[in-house]
């Protein structure tokens, strides 16, 4: 994987992320070990280590400079994506990654202890049914369905005065009009991704914390 140094580096500074060497050798050897699982626990339909990179990697460099600060989920997370990139980006942050399929959660398990990331919680759970100590600064998801799903079904894991921060390819004009009353559009940030010709956005969302729960 060391071949691909310079291009995650080159698209990282594209994108005005600061990548010391440390991480870039985190974000390297992240990148080698989800090549090496792929096959067993089907991590990503993508299989060429060089797309990985572009595709998943990078792409979630894209956001680490958007996510807020405090204590952040990644629910849905899958293969990692975006938590821990965000993690290896931001030490200081407490990262959850959440997901309810067992093979993908022993994979995330197993990074969080090789590179290591003391900062990493892996959760093997539903959305639903995870009751955290403590509720999160950040939700962030890049696999959910829709927006709406993703706010309904993790609306309980977000602390007051929280965001959701929801990583979409087009601009999902339907999903932000079926959005739950009582959550509203903050930001929308077009993303420019190097090497990624298509649409690529940042929702993020926070909910008004005067009305009672979503219904």
């Amino acid at each position: 994987m060391e071949s691909f140094r310079p291009r995650l580096t080159e698209a990282a500074r594209s994108m005005a992320v600061d990548l010391d060497e440390r991480q870039q050798d985190l974000l390297l050897e992240y990148l080698a070990l989800f090549a090496r699982w792929n096959a067993a626990y089907n991590l990503s339909a993508v299989r060429d280590p060089a797309q990985m990179l572009e595709r998943h990697i990078i792409d979630s460099l894209s956001v680490v400079n958007l996510c807020g600060t405090g204590d952040l989920i990644d629910v849905g997370s899958g293969g990692g994506l975006p938590g821990i990139p965000l993690a290896i980006m931001h030490p200081e942050r407490r990262v959850t990654l959440l997901d309810s399929n067992g093979k993908k959660t022993r994979f995330l398990f197993q990074v969080a202890t090789t590179l290591p990331l003391p900062n990493v919680t892996v959760v093997n759970e539903r959305v639903e049914a995870f009751r955290p100590e403590q509720p999160f600064a950040a939700v962030v998801s890049r696999a959910f369905a829709s927006i709406e799903d993703m706010v309904c079904g993790s609306e309980h894991l977000l602390a007051p005065g929280g965001r959701f921060y929801a990583m979409k390819g087009k601009l999902p004009e339907d999903e932000l009009s079926a959005l739950p009353k009582g959550i509203k559009v903050e930001q929308v940030h077009p993303l420019s991704v190097p090497g990624c010709d298509a649409d690529r956005h940042l929702i993020v969302l926070s909910r008004d914390d005067n009305r009672g729960d979503l219904a």
